[in-house]
């Protein structure tokens, strides 16, 4: 589905004048719902303008009274007068805005903590940064680590919750790719992983234990006989080695 026109903006005014639920207008917008709850909650897109997608003649009102009374339906743009290209996919680095540009660090070590799979390359296109800066943050030794606080990139405006999700797919299935090489290489079946000592120690609740029976009085009689007869085998032992001396000591 193709997205309206400065969609952040429409989603904003969307957000403010209408009663859609947010997943009508992620959809709409082609963003995530995520993005649509942090609008709607002042934590993404702050300070952009709302734009009315009516009166720009991307959406009528009769579809925008359709959807607030079937919450299961979805909008439609209108048809356009003009034909509009389709926008091509961005390639090279991501711009950041001047006034976005200071809040990078902290989107860098958010993705670094929450996201390790992810590589360096896969950070710089995701927040516009460079290798050496996210470098720099891996390794703690950034000029301004002091000052650091991991905030969601989605949060801070720098990428969307759909990128982000595609380059955190995408990792995984290198990651998960990777796992099945190395045990392969090592002669591992695929899926013996070490489990963890609480695991292979644990007593199995299904395995049923042996009833230990309860002694007998004849039992613990018995065990005392011969615990009295063993000690006084080796009184007499004792008594067999001992010598004069040790009998009537040296004054």
């Amino acid at each position: 589905m193709t997205a309206p026109l400065m969609p952040k903006a429409t989603a904003v005014w969307l957000v403010d004048n209408t009663a859609l639920t947010f997943d009508q207008i992620a959809v709409f917008c082609g963003l995530h719902p995520l993005e649509v709850k942090g609008i709607a909650n002042g934590d993404v897109a702050q300070g952009i303008k709302g734009l009315d997608p009516i009166s720009n003649g991307q959406l009528t009102r009769a579809e925008l009274e359709r959807c607030q009374d079937d919450p299961s339906a979805y909008l439609e743009l209108a048809e356009s007068k003009r034909d509009v290209p389709a926008p091509k996919p961005r390639k090279g680095a991501r711009y950041t805005p001047l006034s976005k540009r200071q809040e990078r660090p902290d989107a860098i070590a958010w993705l670094v903590r929450n996201h390790p799979e992810l590589n360096d390359a896969e950070i710089g296109r995701l927040v516009g940064t460079t290798k050496p800066t996210i470098q720099t943050i891996r390794d703690r030794t950034h000029w301004n680590m002091g000052q650091i606080t991991p905030v969601d990139p989605v949060t801070l405006g720098l990428c969307s919750q759909i990128d982000l999700d595609g380059y955190v797919a995408k990792a995984a299935g290198r990651e998960e790719r990777r796992l099945k090489k190395l045990a392969k290489e090592n002669g591992t079946p695929e899926g013996d992983v070490l489990k963890d000592a609480d695991t292979t120690t644990a007593i199995e609740a299904d395995t049923p234990s042996r009833p230990v029976a309860e002694p007998t009085a004849s039992d613990v009689f018995a065990n005392m006989g011969s615990s009295a007869d063993t000690a006084a085998d080796d009184n007499n032992d004792d008594d067999d080695n001992l010598t004069a001396d040790d009998v009537f000591g040296r004054q």
